[in-house]
C-alpha cells in the first residue's frame, strides 16, 4: 500500500486555509504531514492523513478542490547526514524528485519525509536497495 497525499487548493485569501482546517477539525481527521505552498493567486495544501476516504469526501461535501496524488514516504536516521544518503540513492538511480517535506512522528531517533518523484517505483526500488526504509499509509495513519 503506497502514501496517498491530497493536494487541496485554495484561494490566496485571508481565512481560506482557516476553512479547510476547520472542516478537518470538525470531522476529526487527523493530519499527519502538512505543507503549503503559494502563488499570488492561490495556494496548495498537501497533506497527509490518518483517513484519507473520510477526508476526501469531507472536503468534497465541502466544495474544496483536491486531488489524490501518489507520493513515497521515507522514514531515515535523525542524524547528520541522513537526508543526504535518502537523496544520494534517488541521485544514482536518476529520480527527479518535484518536492518534498518533512514531518515529526512518534519516533525520537528517526525523522520523516515525503517526496513527489518522477517515477514512485524506480524510487521506491533504489532506497529500498540501499536499505532506506519506506513508510505505508497504515503506518502513517497509527503515529
Amino acid at each position: 500500500m503506497s502514501v496517498k497525499q491530497i493536494s487541496v487548493f485554495l484561494e490566496n485569501k485571508p481565512g481560506a486555509l482557516k476553512a479547510m482546517t476547520s472542516v478537518l477539525a470538525e470531522n476529526e481527521i487527523d493530519m499527519r504531514a502538512f505543507s503549503l505552498a503559494e502563488t499570488s493567486d492561490f495556494g496548495i495544501a498537501r497533506i497527509i492523513v490518518d483517513d484519507v476516504y473520510k477526508t476526501t469526501t469531507v472536503l468534497k461535501d465541502a466544495g474544496f478542490v483536491h486531488n489524490l496524488t501518489p507520493v513515497v514516504g521515507v522514514v531515515l536516521p535523525d542524524v547528520p547526514g541522513g537526508l543526504d544518503q535518502v537523496l544520494e540513492a534517488l541521485a544514482a538511480a536518476q529520480v527527479n524528485i518535484e518536492y518534498m517535506y518533512a514531518f515529526l512522528g512518534g519516533k525520537k531517533d528517526a525523522a520523516y519525509m515525503i517526496f513527489r518523484v518522477a517515477d514512485d517505483a524506480k524510487a521506491s526500488a533504489a532506497l529500498t536497495e540501499r536499505g532506506i526504509r519506506l513508510v505505508e499509509a497504515d503506518e502513517l495513519a497509527n503515529l
